[in-house]
């Protein structure tokens, strides 16, 4: 819609050649640990960014014009970073004071992505409304919206409508789901997804230009870098190695800010040999993308 294009900040992929966009979005700095501005720690720059948010009420908009904050717990397309508990608590004291919604995307880490049932669950914040999407139907398109009863009660009778709304089909593959969801352990096995990935990927450090590996549970990405101290983005190591890991029978798609990232979303009863086999033939398919990138130009070793 063209209000949630106005949202988005990635212009060339999503926004290129559309508009005019709807007005009075304001979009402030994310606070992501691996990439704190110069000077800086991480602990300072999420302290920073907390500021920042009842700063922008003053330079940016007035508190009693905000409707709501938007926030995904985990980055998505950003490259799945999870955001900072301290600054997911700021948030919601900044929606306490001014009377704004706080609203928590989960349409990628939700329906036990990252282990729980939803991803803001770790930080302990209760946000407002809570949408849903993707896993929630196991591959039939369905969506969700859930919130506190006064909001969701709010708009007149037919306020809010939808051609497909309440699809029967679809309905019904989100309870199924929810219900294999609530089995006992189920949503655990997510740690093993994460556990594993991190097994494969952290003795590569020193072989691969790897910056970063992150994320929680289910909901995994390693960021390749030029330079591991000035963590320049590395965009075509990853561009190069997704076609080589697709010959090895491993479908592949990029995130991150700079498009450098891999990121790992495998269903959370995938077993364990399977996931070893798939990651094993992701790093061979990074390592001789590296192989030539090295080959074919001067990069640091």
């Amino acid at each position: 819609s063209n209000l949630s294009m106005s949202m988005t900040s990635k212009y060339g992929l999503f926004k290129k050649g559309c508009g005019p966009f709807a007005s009075e979005v304001y979009r402030l700095p994310f606070p992501n640990p691996y990439r704190p501005p110069v000077g800086m720690d991480a602990d300072a720059w999420i302290d920073w960014c907390c500021w920042n948010l009842d700063n922008a009420l003053v330079a940016q908009i007035d508190g009693s014009a905000l409707a709501c904050i938007v926030i995904e717990p985990v980055m998505g397309e950003g490259g799945f970073i999870p955001t900072p508990a301290k600054f997911l608590r700021k948030i919601r004291e900044v929606c306490n004071r001014t009377g704004a919604v706080m609203i928590a995307d989960e349409i990628q880490s939700g329906s036990g992505r990252t282990g729980k049932m939803y991803a803001i669950e770790h930080s302990g914040v209760v946000p407002d409304l809570v949408i849903t999407a993707k896993s929630l139907g196991a591959g039939v398109p369905v969506s969700a919206v859930t919130g506190r009863a006064e909001i969701m009660d709010a708009p007149h009778l037919g306020g809010v409508g939808s051609t497909y709304g309440g699809s029967p089909l679809a309905c019904a593959a989100a309870l199924a789901v929810l219900d294999v969801l609530h089995e006992p352990g189920f949503m655990a096995q997510a740690q093993t997804v994460e556990r594993v990935v991190r097994e494969v990927w952290e003795p590569l450090r020193t072989e691969l230009p790897i910056g970063d590996i992150r994320g929680i549970g289910a909901m995994m990405v390693v960021e390749f870098v030029k330079d591991t101290e000035s963590k320049e983005p590395w965009m075509e190591v990853i561009a190069n190695a997704v076609p080589l890991a697709v010959q090895r029978g491993v479908l592949l798609i990029r995130a991150g800010l700079y498009s450098n990232c891999i990121r790992f979303l495998p269903a959370l009863d995938i077993p364990e040999d399977m996931l070893r086999e798939a990651l094993t033939a992701v790093a061979d398919a990074v390592r001789e993308a590296y192989g030539k990138l090295r080959e074919s130009e001067v990069v640091p070793v």
